[in-house]
């Protein structure tokens, strides 16, 4: 008889065994042990996913501190290189002092509003010892902005000159002044507002318009710790096509057919953005599309990021409501008149504006 060779006999054993080993990893896969292993490592690799992603948040926070501190740099090495004047505050390097501010409030003015701005140095702009005392204290910063005459060294800026050497409260742009270029002076407040303070949020008012400064900070502080924010009175305003009407916009077109409207923004008389968005204008303004509205410009920079947008219609009361709120303890942050673009007749009212909408004396100065 003819013998079965034993290697068959070990192969046969072979695939046995092979078979054996897939029942017995089949079996031990339902295994309770097994499976809390699994668990286990499972909340370890989250954990570990969950550190990761708090270090890249941290370095991109690093990242965009340091861009914005280049960006501030290079604006100090063009300013000489240009042979533009710089100024005194730019001169000292505030960001590398460490010291933070809650707010900058820089107040947009034109040569022509000198009344303008006495009339808010006369009610809600502290003045001499009490704005430093601001500053020191409360880690708030207040400035008129405004840039320079086409002559430069002229007439206006000379008068300019002479009323900062009295009050001490402007802010000078590399700008030259135009209502046509609104939309840059706003990139250059940003950007120079950044590189001179490191401040949570970076406001922009007109000199027209009344405010209530303890208010605006107790308000903005409510969103510290939102990395990109972007508050003001949300709306969407129609895209005036029809040449020679006022807000007239150039470029209709990109925004779709006629009768369209704009996407939300905030509406210009004042708004906030936070250090992460004032770096980002800072970091990019050479490349930020200008549109002929300031308002609708800064919207647009801000249009396609993760960015929130708080509506809050504290800033943009009326000059009547803002009375009977403040009575009921509801006091506005900001008031104007939506006919005028601002208070209506400014400079003679704001006084009576601020006695009956203002937030009280001390209200700056009383502990949150």
């Amino acid at each position: 008889m003819w013998t079965v060779p034993e290697a068959e006999d070990k192969t046969i054993s072979r695939a046995m065994g092979v078979k054996d080993e897939r029942l017995k990893l089949i079996s031990e896969g339902c295994d309770p042990i097994r499976q809390k292993d699994v668990k286990h490592e499972s909340k370890d690799i989250l954990s570990e996913v969950s550190r990761t992603h708090n270090a890249i948040q941290t370095l991109d926070k690093t990242i965009s501190n340091l861009e914005m501190e280049l960006a501030a740099t290079r604006a100090v090495q063009e300013s000489i290189i240009n042979g533009s004047p710089i100024s005194d505050e730019l001169k000292i390097p505030e960001t590398n002092g460490k010291r933070k501010y809650l707010m900058v409030v820089g107040i947009n003015t034109a040569f022509s509003s000198r009344k303008r701005r006495d009339s808010v140095r006369a009610t809600w702009m502290p003045q001499g010892e009490e704005r430093k005392k601001l500053e020191e204290e409360k880690g708030i910063i207040m400035r008129f902005v405004i840039g320079h005459s086409a002559t430069s060294g002229g007439i206006l800026d000379r008068a300019i000159e002479a009323e900062d050497r009295k009050h001490g409260d402007f802010l000078r742009l590399e700008h030259v002044e135009g209502y046509l270029e609104l939309s840059a002076k706003t990139k250059t407040y940003f950007a120079t507002a950044a590189a001179l303070w490191d401040a949570d949020f970076y406001v922009k008012v007109d000199d027209d318009v009344h405010v209530n400064i303890a208010t605006l900070g107790a308000t903005l502080a409510r969103h510290r710790t939102k990395p990109r924010v972007y508050i003001g009175c949300m709306k969407s305003g129609p895209v005036l096509a029809q040449k020679g009407v006022r807000y007239h916009e150039p470029e209709h077109w990109k925004f779709g057919e006629e009768g369209n409207k704009y996407f939300r923004h905030a509406t210009g008389q004042l708004y906030a953005i936070s250090r992460d968005l004032a770096s980002y204008i800072s970091i990019n303004q050479h490349v930020l599309h200008k549109y002929a509205n300031e308002d609708v410009s800064l919207g647009s920079w801000f249009i396609g990021l993760d960015v929130d947008h708080i509506d809050d219609r504290s800033l943009c009361c009326g000059t009547t409501d803002c009375e009977w709120k403040a009575q009921a303890g509801n006091v506005c942050v900001a008031s104007f008149d939506w006919t005028c673009s601002g208070i209506c007749k400014s400079v003679e009212r704001m006084k009576d504006v601020h006695r009956r909408c203002g937030e009280g004396k001390n209200a700056l100065w009383t502990e949150a």
